[in-house]
């Protein structure tokens, strides 16, 4: 029965991820992806962290690890091997149409100068395989209008079988295929110096831990940073408050707690005027003697309580029943003095003198009648009935008709509907006198203004009652003379009422300033002051509150965001981790690799060194003194040995040999480091396809050597750059790598370019392109002398010497050395690398010449090649 595959470190981490929070998961997905966290980051995480606990100005979304972030599980399978890369966009300045493809088997070098963009194909290859730190990956800084999402397209082979081309895009996430391809490069390096000088052991996923961890505590750090920040930005209100802590503001404010609601003071908040009063009056009172305070309030309200009297009388003659009154005593007189005219028109309608009857003439006719009965002819009706009368207004003797005409008038004048017409004149005269008698004054009420004072409503009120008061006595005065509907106002609401309760409020605080000169009695109005003032200082208050309240939540919030930087979970994920990892298999395998890649210089063991925060830390110590600090031991090309054996051990317990990628494995390393792990990658690529990247032309010499030795397939692509970008691919070698067959070709290809310029009478291209063609066929005599004539036996810029090919340099004759001096004189004189005499301008010479001159070389290195390969 087959054996169920155990889960990876990422599988493992992906699983227990499940039940974290949000924020760590999102982490996980970080650290998966890049390795190493930014200060960005490690702030977002904080924000995110926050926002999991209810913070909601946080726009900041969390992304959790998925299975679509680890890289593929090193199960059993076929083989990822890499066929190319192309159609890149928006990578560092690589140019655009490039295709850069590897060899199936064997190993593909890629070489180029600094800058020349091997890195940016390097770091498409970290985030769309395996590696531990993906690093960042930037579109051209020098182009503001460049692509902003990277994208390629790479094709690749399962086994034997070409798959179909990725559309590859930069989404943060591993391809779930390609994933089984590992990249290595001096950050991916699984050995490295801590701060505590210690070499430090994490084997490929057991590092996820670790830096989950130390993510909590950055976390957790600026998390207490902010604590610590929040408590003592208290507002100092709080801290020495200036309220009393047994008002109701006072009790509220001296218990905020984050839950607090402010509900209550905000309808507090607002004093109303009779209270704004009432606080002025506690303050002015409470600071001097209560018993004389209360004196005056008594006076006062005394005073006040004959303002009530006099303003109800007042008022009460211009209520709507004395003005409705008189208005019906005014029609009720028009209405009768009516139906006396009437009746006036009937008894003087003869009259031959106007205004006979009316009110004047009967004024005149009561004034003729009284002197008549009581002086001229008293005793005596009137008028008189003797014959020898005489009118008592003309003195002239009345004749009969004039007695019988006077007598008429007073008949009519002793008539009921004159009597009635008189009388209701006189009632409505009277009641008219009255109203003219008791003008209003506002003037006349100066109390009003301190009644304003104890009440500004009632004082308004006053106000109001007294004018609409006067207006309406107005109108009815103006009224009494018309006829028609009379259009008078409604009467202001009483405030007599009003004024009598501030009267009885007046002398009830005149009792409680009287009881004030007990301090039990005092306590009472102070409590009442102290509440006033707490509630008026609320406008203050209130947003000092508000913050204070804020200030809580965000403590609150943060003392649970602490709880969940906890990490005992991610230890004891570590642990589990380092279990299934670091076994027995691993560290065995881990000593064949630092024997293949430093035999006995460099004895070491992986040695568990305890724990911190998450996994267990592993250190790598020495054999023979595992108290030595191997760092100070080791050199640095020790160490890369040493991290370059701890990834193919890792590597060595996968199921699959799928593709290794090496971007510089070599930089800064002497020659004995170099020369072990070019050896240590040829022995690789006789089973797996190898892809290195590199600017090292020694390392790279080293390559070719081996793979030429162990028969293992090679192909070198370089890189330039150009005006169209970085990372112009090149099939081959530059000509500073290329051997003595390759740049042979390459000179006859100038050779042939060259002779169309001459036969195109381009005098001065022909001119510049031999020289350039000598330039060149004098650096490969150079090489021809170094490769062939010598075997390589010694190597300019190689720091050791070959010596098993001395015995094939004894071929060299004196003839071969008499060729190579005139060939190589023949360059030298043409070349433009020395100036000439002025006397001397020599034209170049022909094209057969340049064919010439490239076939003496090939034949006398091809010569030299045949006679040692007779040398056993």
């Amino acid at each position: 029965m087959a054996t169920a595959q155990p889960k990876s470190a990422f599988e493992t981490v992906l699983e227990w991820s499940s039940n974290r929070p949000a924020w760590q998961r999102d982490a996980l997905r970080r650290i998966v992806a890049k390795g190493k966290l930014s200060e960005d980051d490690k702030a977002e995480l904080v924000q995110l962290c926050l926002k999991g606990q209810g913070a909601d100005d946080i726009a900041l979304e969390a992304v959790p690890l998925t299975a679509a972030h680890i890289p593929a599980a090193a199960t059993a399978g076929s083989a990822i091997t890499l066929t190319s890369i192309a159609q890149v966009s928006g990578v560092n300045r690589l140019a655009v149409g490039q295709t850069l493809p590897f060899a199936p088997l064997g190993i593909t070098v890629v070489y180029g100068d600094n800058g020349v963009g091997k890195s940016g194909y390097a770091r498409i290859l970290k985030r769309a395989c395996r590696a531990r730190f993906v690093g960042d990956l930037l579109a051209n800084a020098f182009d503001p209008a460049a692509a902003g999402v990277a994208s390629a397209a790479i094709t690749y082979s399962e086994g034997t079988t070409p798959a179909a081309p990725i559309a590859w895009v930069n989404d943060g996430k591993p391809h779930p295929v390609l994933s089984a391809v590992s990249v290595f490069d001096r950050d991916c390096a699984t050995v490295h110096v801590r701060n505590e000088n210690e070499v430090a052991f994490r084997p490929f996923g057991l590092d996820v831990p670790d830096e989950l961890a130390a993510a909590c505590q950055a976390v957790k750090e600026a998390l207490n940073a902010e604590q610590t920040r929040l408590k003592g930005a208290q507002d100092a209100v709080f801290l020495q408050p200036t309220f009393s802590a047994d008002t109701p503001v006072g009790k509220v404010l001296s218990n905020l707690k984050a839950n607090t609601k402010l509900a209550p003071l905000e309808a507090m908040a607002q004093l109303s005027e009779d209270e704004e009063g009432r606080l002025a009056q506690l303050n002015e009172d409470l600071a001097r003697d209560p018993l004389r305070a209360a004196a005056e309030q008594r006076a006062a309200a005394q005073a006040l309580q004959r303002f009530a009297d006099d303003l109800a009388v007042t008022l009460a003659k211009t209520a709507d029943e004395p003005l409705s009154g008189l208005l019906a005593l005014a029609e009720d007189a028009r209405d009768k003095r009516a139906a006396a005219k009437l009746a006036a028109q009937t008894a003087f309608g003869d009259a031959v003198i106007p205004g006979v009857g009316e009110n004047i003439w009967r004024a005149l006719w009561e004034a003729a009648r009284r002197y008549s009965v009581e002086v001229a002819y008293r005793g005596q009706p009137f008028p008189p009935n003797t014959a020898d009368a005489h009118c008592v207004l003309c003195l002239q003797t009345l004749p009969e008709d004039a007695l019988a005409r006077m007598g008429a008038f007073e008949r009519f004048v002793q008539a009921d509907t004159e009597k009635v017409a008189g009388e209701a004149e006189r009632d409505f005269q009277t009641a008219l006198r009255a109203l003219e008698a008791a003008p209003i004054r506002i003037a006349a009420f100066p109390l009003r203004r301190q009644l304003t004072l104890k009440s500004k409503a009632t004082g308004a009120a006053v106000l109001r009652a007294l004018a609409a008061a006067r207006l309406r006595r107005r109108i009815a005065l103006d009224s009494v003379h018309e006829t028609g509907t009379v259009h008078m106002p409604d009467a202001a609401p009483d405030p007599v009422s009003a004024v009598r309760q501030v009267v009885s409020d007046m002398q009830r605080y005149a009792g409680e300033l009287t009881a004030a000169a007990d301090p039990t009695g005092r306590k009472v109005l102070e409590d009442e002051r102290n509440a006033l003032h707490d509630r008026k200082a609320l406008n203050v208050l209130l947003p000092k509150a508000r913050l204070e309240i804020d200030r809580l939540v965000q403590l609150a919030r943060l003392s649970k965001c602490l709880t969940e930087t906890t990490t005992h979970a991610v230890t004891s994920l570590g642990n589990g981790i380092a279990d299934q990892v670091i076994t027995p298999r691993m560290r065995d395998r881990f000593q064949e690799e630092v024997q293949k890649l430093a035999a006995s210089r460099v004895r070491v063991d992986i040695v568990r060194s305890g724990g911190k925060y998450g996994s267990p830390q592993y250190q790598v110590k020495l054999f023979a003194n595992d108290r030595a600090k191997v760092h100070s031991v080791l050199s640095e090309g020790e160490q890369t040995c040493v991290a370059l054996a701890v990834f193919l051990a890792e590597l060595a317990t996968a199921g699959h040999a799928s593709c290794l990628v090496f971007d510089d494995p070599v930089s800064s390393l002497d020659h004995r480091w170099r020369r072990k792990v070019a050896e240590r990658l040829i022995e690789e690529a006789a089973v797996r396809q190898i892809v290195v990247f590199t600017h090292d032309l020694v390392f790279l010499n080293d390559l070719q050597t081996l793979a030429r030795q162990r028969r293992v397939p090679t192909k070198e692509i370089s890189l330039t750059q150009t005006a169209a970008g970085a990372g112009v691919v090149h099939e081959g070698l530059p000509w500073a790598g290329q051997k003595i067959p390759e740049r042979l070709d390459n000179l006859e290809k100038d050779a042939r370019a060259a002779r169309l310029l001459y036969e195109a009478h381009d005098d001065d291209g022909y001119a510049a392109a031999v020289a350039n063609f000598y330039n060149r066929l004098r650096s490969t005599w150079e090489r021809a002398l170094e490769d062939r004539a010598f075997c390589n036996v010694i190597n300019r810029h190689r720091d050791y010497i070959d010596a098993k090919n001395l015995k094939r340099v004894t071929v060299l004759t004196e003839a071969d050395t008499a060729s190579w001096a005139a060939g190589f004189k023949i360059c030298c004189d043409i070349t433009d690398a020395h100036d000439p005499s002025r006397g001397r301008n020599a034209s170049p010479p022909p094209p057969d010449d340049l064919l010439k001159h490239v076939g003496e070389l090939k034949d006398w290195a091809e010569n030299l090649r045949i006679r040692q390969a007779a040398i056993a």
